[in-house]
């Protein structure tokens, strides 16, 4: 009987590794134009987004967005948009990537308050329906369809 990663890598996913947070978050490690980041993995956010505040640290091009962010603890938030960057996983470089660029300062307050670090931004269901991601969360790790 194939496990569950042979029978997904076999069929052309990629694994990812997933490290789970005091929090309960699942992170990992990834690029942004090239540059090395982290974040976390997020079902319940529909849409993948960046701190606004890194637009520099990844290169992002930014343009306004009528968009409205809400998440836990917070809404109609302000946000912008950065389109078409790459984003890489491991040695897989996906297709042009666009986020939501808000302030994610509340996100990083509550990881502090539980002794984890700050992450670069949210991987939501955009991203993981498009790459058509299996979470394996009892292995911690996650694959997506390149």
């Amino acid at each position: 009987m194939a496990t569950l990663r042979i029978l997904l890598e076999e069929t052309g996913f990629y694994r990812i590794p997933l490290t789970k947070l005091a929090t309960g978050h699942y992170k990992f490690t990834a690029k942004i134009n090239q540059l090395k980041g982290s974040f976390i993995l997020d079902t319940g956010a529909s849409t993948s987004c960046i701190g606004i505040d890194r637009i520099e640290q990844f290169s992002l091009l930014s343009e306004d967005s009528k968009i409205k962010a809400a998440g836990a603890g917070a809404i109609n938030m302000e946000t912008q948009m950065a389109r078409n960057n790459t984003f890489s996983v491991g040695k897989r470089t996906l297709a042009a990537t666009d986020f939501v660029l808000f302030d994610l300062s509340h996100v990083n307050e509550a990881l502090a308050q539980a002794n984890e670090k700050a992450i670069d931004g949210i991987i939501g269901a955009d991203f993981l329906k498009k790459y058509r991601a299996v979470i394996d969360y009892g292995r911690n790790c996650f694959y997506l369809k390149h």
